[in-house]
């Protein structure tokens, strides 16, 4: 319920519903993933991932962006709007990956849950 509150109420009208909840969905689980996020070269933990995936999430929200989570993942969570460099996770030792690849996975197993 508290995630919720930042949302503006102009933008929970044009944000499908479906897409905040896996939305956040994702955001929480990257926050929770213990994993870390590249982004113009610089490793960050996965609370300040969040964050930053959360702020970028949120123009799309005011910018009525935000039409589908792929549209989310896409244009939020793949690579700097600043530099175009893709972003990456990696957990633990293993190897990091494209974050959009490692988040369309998580969005895939969301959806295939009963």
């Amino acid at each position: 319920m508290a995630t919720l509150l930042w949302w503006p109420p102009a933008a929970l009208a044009q944000t499908p519903v479906r897409v905040q909840n896996e939305v956040n969905y994702l955001l929480g689980y990257v926050a929770g993933s213990g994993c870390e996020f590249n982004r113009n070269g610089i490793w960050y933990n996965a609370q300040k991932a969040h964050a930053h995936l959360r702020d970028k999430y949120n123009y799309l929200v005011e910018k009525n962006l935000a039409d589908t989570t792929e549209h989310v993942i896409e244009r939020a969570a793949s690579q700097s709007s600043v530099s175009g460099q893709p972003y990456q996770i990696r957990c633990g030792d293993g190897v990091a990956v494209p974050s959009q690849q490692w988040l369309r996975d998580k969005l895939a197993q969301l959806r295939a849950l009963p």
